[in-house]
């Protein structure tokens, strides 16, 4: 380190390296662990040859019912009783009526047509099943 002289004067700029340094550490750290933060309902979708990939849009509204009979708005639960009012409530705000059904495949098929009536009671215009593709279709 040297003293100031006529020849040499203080270096009055911000040394931002250290700054670039920290910022590239944490971007890595939450490129890896953003992955890992993604939750959802364990649902084992049936398989099917033609399926088609689910849209990424954020407007989805996903009914799922899970191999313990549970029934989820998106992610908040709710029981059967009350789902076609919830989802009468949810339409009056909505402009699309379109609505996703993930049910597990280890469900009765009674109880999937039973959702599927109270989802097209409450106003639903669109009802889609969401399925995986077989991987019989995959490999081909």
């Amino acid at each position: 380190m040297r003293l100031p002289s006529k020849n040499n004067p203080l270096m009055s700029d911000i040394n931002v390296t250290p700054f670039v340094d920290v910022m590239l550490v944490l971007l890595i750290i939450f490129m890896v662990t953003a992955p890992m933060m993604v939750q959802g309902v364990d649902v084992s979708l049936p398989e099917t040859r033609n399926s088609n990939q689910l849209s990424s849009e954020d407007d989805q509204l996903v009914v799922t019912i899970d191999k313990d009979n549970k029934i989820r708005i998106n992610d908040y639960e709710v029981g059967f009783d009350s789902l076609k009012e919830k989802l009468e409530k949810i339409f009056e705000n909505r402009h699309s009526r379109a609505v996703f059904l993930k049910a597990d495949k280890r469900i009765e098929y009674g109880r999937v047509v039973e959702v599927m009536a109270a989802i097209k009671g409450a106003g639903a215009e669109k009802l889609g099943m969401v399925t995986r593709p077989s991987e019989e279709a995959e490999k081909s």
